[in-house]
């Protein structure tokens, strides 16, 4: 699922760095270094009072924020003031946003530290902690001494090198003016500054160690390293020297709390380079200001300050332009970063006047607070970091500070198609000039409302795209929030972001649809008339818009593939705006009241069916019947509940509608675009240019298919007249040599269609269990074809009048390459319709079972009868070399003459009332003394069961095993097909029951089998500790945790930053013990279940600490 932490080292900044040096045109004139004594005896004495000094830091950033992205990483820091107790140490460690860390000493002693400063530029920042809460080590801290480096100096670089704790590496310095280093274009870079070079070779989980002489003192602190060569980037420590000043005079040390310190910053928002004289005077420098500058400063100056970049916006924006050649500040002449800065930093929100070879000008600008366009709040939606645009990300991108910028898309920006780094500019057809403005259009908008977003982003900054966002409507996330840095906490505040009752409340319809479900359980005359008449008051012009607002999502997503898609394994829609198919309903609506509708009606659908006749006039009579009938999916995962092993985000796929009224429309569609229940649907018919939500019904606990439910009054009157249900033709079963018509929609969602041949009607499968367990076909046998559309079309096989013999659906798969590669791959094949024929029939003859809410109607959804065992077929010839009998084969080639095969076990569920009855290699002869040869006879074994009054749920089971015919009575098991329906977020890991594809291992833990880790989150204490997926928490604290409901009850008990001994057992059998430190304030334990009262998706928060929100 992740690399190890170790990987982390020294966080994103040493594991990523893009090469950037230059050749060097001018000579490097240092100041003489007098060569010391050191001796071997020296740097002993001082490494053994560094050493102590120096700490491993583990951080986690729990949200990605500005230039960094939520993880878990090793870095290093040492103690600059033991009294006070602070920690030096790298900005990129510190980090920007929230961040959970812990300290510990040579000694093991671990502590808790708490950010207090983070320099808005460059690479360094300070931790605090408790200097009382260790007990057991002499240390003292660390002095500074920026004065001492020099070219030539002997150094140590002592820290946690490549995670190894402690790691001492030598070196000499042997530049102090080189650039600062470049690590990443859309990420955190220092500027404005020299850096020192040395070939210390540092690596990763070495930032922010000390850089010490033979005294002890710290020269310089570690920041990055070149990943080709040995050469290690350090950063010059006088600005680390002044922040730290200030930190001391605002900390009263006999006080508990830390009191938060202004520490003065000013910025132009502009770039500075040290170039050359030579290659001033090329860029326009006159000789004799050459000449003045030679003559006021010291005789090794080799350069001056040239523009490099201006931020828009900022003070020397239409000021300063890249070229320009810095010559005076305020009449001083500056030719050095630290003068400049101090400077800058001495006149905060003043006028300052420069002059810059450019013709001799002289400006007057005033500067700016850096502080001020460094952002110390974000809001979050729906997994979704925005923020305003930092100074940082302002000079990578060219945009002006303080626009609403996306850090992290989350789930309801992905879904629309709004990368990472995007600018918003209008939302809800409002202007977004700062993040106020997002959090106002926010707080006027319900749940499953879809609005257009307008946005640019760097990457092409010239176009504005424009996309549909859908407000979620069931509860994937927490409600909006706001959270604000505190430096006097070390954490950053929780509270709402919009007013009480936003959001959070269902639009009108939804709330009719909820009451109408409390008052009845079964469709009325009169609900059906108030539907209807709502329709047609609501709907006249809603049609064109949706249509309207849909072509500009679709334009978009021809342009920007949403991250986390499987665009080669899932089918990809583009348009739709065809015109397809010709077919009507066979269930009308009831005629309008208003003749005036009525009239509109007649003539909406005479013009279209006009279209449509025109457009499908040299398509086959098949493709006729069936097109209107087609539907295609998009299926968009939330990744905070990503359940069941489900391993992507983004589906795509073709269905077909199998049931169509005036108050339900179901379409079946196969489990690889449908795959858990736990999802957002939307619905783009064939028959009329609409997209509508849908929601899953049914999924089928062992068949490759899901039902899939909308609601018909979405359509519109046109709408729901043009699409209507395919005519299903269950028997009789496909032949080897039949012809077929496969058809299914392109991505233009016009119909495709060919004529085929079957091959194989009754193909057994054979799918292998993948790495992460998911979902996959097993006890099925599946229709082959000669030819088809390749492993990416999916879509209906139908005879020559349009009636579906079979579902060409898609199937996954992985394919292993040696012992630890593997991909991802899918395949279409024939599902025969009579297995969800069976379904529907109960589904629409409203059969004994669970209800389940539809379109505001409580309807009784079907349970399936299952032997949950997997078995494959074996051929009557390798049969007898098991020592079947002559007069069973007999029997079975008498039974089925064609497949000539028995069935064997290749395993049993765990926890089934199968198992440890059958064992793997049984052949299953007979039950009732009636021979078995296929899948299907187990099936109607099973459902025989469900028609008798009084049954045990038995099956009296013929079996051969090792050479002898064994009678024996095996349990069936009952599902529904609501999949998955509960699931726990415990410490940023997903937590549920072991799903069917994981007991289809054969294998649960002992212990009362446990909850299963399906997902981790990044940031969380289960990414922090180690607690990863594809393993079963078995007990917590020495409790048992047999299942879900007494997981709860258990992380109920479990108290904010209170360390849990966890014990989990791996897929394979490894039993581990781990501990784990709950952080209640960034990641309460809330769980989500889903409420078929309501038919809603709910979020119920189990425990959270008072003063932090979810």
């Amino acid at each position: 699922m992740s690399d190890p932490l170790e990987r982390l080292g020294s966080g994103v900044v040493t594991d990523g760095i893009e090469s950037c040096m230059k050749d060097e045109l001018s000579l490097e004139i240092d100041p003489s270094f007098k060569e010391s004594m050191a001796t071997a005896e020296d740097w002993r004495k001082a490494l053994s009072k560094v050493v102590p000094a120096v700490l491993v830091l583990r951080t986690t950033a729990t949200r990605a924020f500005d230039t960094e992205s939520a993880g878990a990483s090793y870095a290093t820091g040492f103690v600059v003031d033991k009294r006070r107790g602070i920690i030096l140490t790298n900005r990129h460690v510190v980090k920007a946003g929230p961040v959970i860390a812990e300290a510990m000493f040579v000694n093991r002693e671990e502590v808790p530290i708490y950010p207090i400063y983070r320099d808005p530029v460059h690479d360094f920042g300070f931790f605090r902690y408790d200097p009382t809460a260790i007990k057991f080590l002499s240390y003292e801290e660390i002095p500074l001494a920026p004065e001492a480096a020099c070219v030539g100096l002997e150094i140590r670089v002592v820290g946690n090198d490549s995670g190894e704790k402690v790691s001492i590496l030598a070196g000499t310095l042997a530049r102090l003016d080189r650039d600062a280093p470049h690590y990443k274009k859309d990420g955190y870079n220092d500027f404005n500054t020299f850096y020192m070079q040395a070939a210390s070779g540092t690596k990763g989980g070495s930032s922010g160690s000390p850089v010490i002489d033979w005294q002890g003192r710290a020269v310089a602190l570690n920041a990055g390293s070149k990943s080709s060569s040995a050469s290690a980037f350090f950063l010059p420590l006088e600005r680390v020297v002044r922040a730290l000043n200030f930190l001391q005079t605002g900390k009263d040390s006999s006080g508990s709390r830390w009191e938060e310190v202004a520490i003065s910053r000013g910025t132009l928002q502009a770039t500075f380079l040290h170039k050359g004289f030579d290659e001033t005077r090329r860029l326009g420098l006159r000789s004799e200001t050459e000449q003045m500058v030679r003559h006021a400063t010291p005789v090794g100056e080799t350069g001056m300050l040239v523009v490099d970049s201006v931020v828009p916006g900022g003070p020397a924006h239409k000021h300063l332009q890249p070229g320009d050649v810095l010559v005076l500040v305020n009449g001083e002449v500056i030719t050095q970063f630290l003068k400049l800065e101090t400077l800058l930093d001495d006149n905060v929100n003043q006028k300052i006047t420069i002059q810059i070879e450019r013709g001799g000008a002289t400006i007057s600008v005033e500067l700016l607070d850096l502080h001020s366009i460094t952002p110390n709040f974000f809001l979050e939606v729906s997994g979704a970091v925005i923020q305003p645009l930092s100074y940082q990300q302002a000079r990578n991108f060219r945009f002006n500070c303080g626009v609403v910028y996306v850090t992290e898309p989350g789930y309801m920006l992905t879904r629309a198609g709004v990368p990472r780094h995007a600018i918003i500019k209008k939302f809800a057809g409002e202007e977004i000039s700062q993040l106020d403005d997002l959090i106002m259009v926010l707080s006027k908008l319900s749940k499953g409302a879809r609005v257009p977003l307008e946005y640019v982003s760097y990457t092409d900054r010239h176009r504005r795209k424009s996309v549909l966002v859908t407000v979620d409507r069931h509860e994937w996330y927490a409600a909006p929030q706001i959270y604000t840095r505190n430096d006097g906490t070390g954490l950053w505040t929780i509270r709402p972001a919009l007013p009480s009752g936003s959001l959070c409340l269902p639009s009108k319809a939804h709330c009719d649809l909820n009451k109408a479900a409390c008052e009845s359980t079964t469709p009325t005359t009169t609900e059906v008339d108030r539907m209807d008449l709502m329709l047609q008051e609501s709907n006249n012009d809603g049609i064109d818009s949706s249509t309207r607002m849909r072509t500009n999502d679709e334009h978009v997503n021809e342009d920007y593939n949403v991250e986390g898609s499987n665009v080669e394994t899932k089918k990809r829609r583009v348009d739709e705006d065809s015109g397809d198919g010709i077919g009507m309903s066979d269930n009308m609506l009831h005629e309008p009241v208003e003749e005036k509708l009525k009239v509109l009606r007649t003539s909406e659908t005479t013009l279209y069916s006009d279209d449509r006749e025109t457009a499908t006039a040299n398509a086959s009579v098949a493709e006729q019947v069936i097109e209107p009938t087609l539907v295609m999916f998009e299926v968009h995962v939330p990744p905070s509940c990503m359940l069941d092993g489900v391993h992507s985000q983004h589906f795509f796929g073709t269905g077909v509608i199998v049931y169509h009224s005036q108050n339900m429309g179901l379409a079946a569609v196969d489990k690889n675009t449908v795959a858990v229940s736990v999802s957002d649907v939307m619905l783009s018919f064939a028959a009329y240019p609409i997209e509508i939500p849908g929601e899953v019904v049914f999924l089928h606990p062992v068949h490759n298919y899901a039902l899939v439910a909308y609601d018909p009054s979405a359509l519109g009157p046109t709408g729901i007249s043009a699409v209507r249900a395919a005519e299903l033709l269950p028997e009789p079963a496909l032949r080897r040599g039949d012809s077929v018509y496969l058809v299914g929609l392109s991505r233009s969602l016009q119909a495709t269609s060919r004529k085929s041949t079957v091959t194989n009607p009754c193909a057994a499968l054979n799918i292998g269990s993948a790495d992460s367990p998911r979902y996959r076909a097993t006890n099925m046998e599946v229709i082959e074809l000669d030819t088809d559309f390749g492993s990416t079309f999916s879509g209906v096989l139908t005879d020559d009048r349009g009636r579906v013999q079979a579902i060409w659906g898609s199937f996954s798969t992985q394919l292993k390459y040696g012992c630890s590669t593997s991909e991802d791959h899918q395949f279409v094949r024939g599902i025969p319709i009579y297995a969800i024929s069976e379904v529907l029939d109960k589904i629409v003859s409203g059969v004994k079972g669970p209800l389940r809410l539809i379109n505001g109607v409580k309807r009784p959804m079907p349970l399936v009868r299952i032997l949950e065992a997997e078995l494959y077929p074996t051929l009557l010839s390798k049969a007898r070399s098991f020592g079947l009998s002559d007069d069973w084969v007999k029997a079975l080639v008498k039974k089925d003459p064609i497949r000539r095969q028995v069935l064997r076990v290749k395993g049993c569920f765990a926890g089934s009332k199968a198992d440890h009855l059958l064992e793997q290699g049984d052949m299953i002869l007979a039950i009732k003394n009636e021979p078995i040869t296929c899948f299907r006879d187990i099936d109607k074994a099973c459902q025989e069961l469900d028609a008798l009054e009084e049954s045990a749920g038995e099956l009296n089971m013929t079996i051969f095993r090792q050479g002898k015919e064994i009678e024996l009575v095996v349990g069936t098991d009952v599902r529904d097909g609501n999949g998955t329906t509960g699931m726990v977020n415990w410490c940023g890991c997903i937590v549920q029951d072991p799903h069917p594809a994981v007991r289809a291992l054969g294998f649960l833990p002992e212990e009362g089998h446990g909850v299963y880790v399906a997902r981790w989150c990044h940031g969380s204490p289960a990414h922090r500790y180690g607690l990863y997926a594809l393993q079963w928490i078995v007990e917590v604290n020495g409790k048992l945790t047999p299942d879900l409901d007494s997981f709860v009850e258990v992380a109920k008990g479990l108290e904010h930053e209170e360390f849990v001994r966890i014990r989990t057992v791996h897929l394979n059998g490894k039993p581990r013990v781990l501990t784990l430190k709950q952080d209640l304030h960034y990641w309460p334990t809330w769980e989500l279940t889903f409420d078929a009262e309501t038919a809603m998706w709910r979020r119920n928060i189990i425990k959270s600490l008072a003063g932090s929100l979810e």
